[in-house]
């Protein structure tokens, strides 16, 4: 049965694991959550770049569960009192997700990702973000790998 990871956790497995994902690094000060199974991170996300109304997230993994969902949420906009999260991606299927989370495509970044790889800025507001109170879900096994934030 899959185990969410809280932020209070601290759990450095989850960084190394969305770090691999996207091939990249994170630099501190950055919060993160993730899904574990059978003791391997499966799914992360980070929280980077605070401004106190928005923050960055990078995302990685699969099978993203309703109540993962609902504790981001609770984290984001209850105890960190942001009023949007902001995801940078050249993935479609990391699109698709942030749309069913409730979010809408901002912009394009040109060359974000190096030439010729644009990035798509993507934001969820408080009030758009649908699983809050956990009454979505995801399809399971859909595999949400690919944004960077930041």
């Amino acid at each position: 049965m899959p185990r969410t990871i809280l932020p209070a956790e601290h759990d450095g497995r989850i960084a190394c694991f969305v770090a691999e994902r996207l091939n990249t690094l994170f630099h501190p000060p950055f919060t993160q959550m993730g899904i574990e199974q059978d003791g391997q991170i499966i799914a992360g996300i980070i929280f980077n770049s605070f401004t106190g109304n928005d923050i960055h997230v990078s995302v990685a993994g699969s099978r993203w569960t309703r109540r993962f969902l609902r504790e981001m949420g609770q984290y984001l906009f209850d105890q960190l009192n942001v009023d949007r999260f902001t995801a940078i991606t050249e993935k479609q299927n990391v699109v698709d997700i942030v749309y069913r989370l409730g979010g809408q495509k901002e912009g394009v970044i040109r060359n974000h990702f190096g030439p010729d790889r644009d990035g798509i800025l993507l934001g969820v507001l408080r009030d758009e973000y649908r699983y809050r109170h956990g009454s979505h879900t995801i399809r399971a096994g859909s595999n949400e790998d690919g944004t960077s934030a930041g």
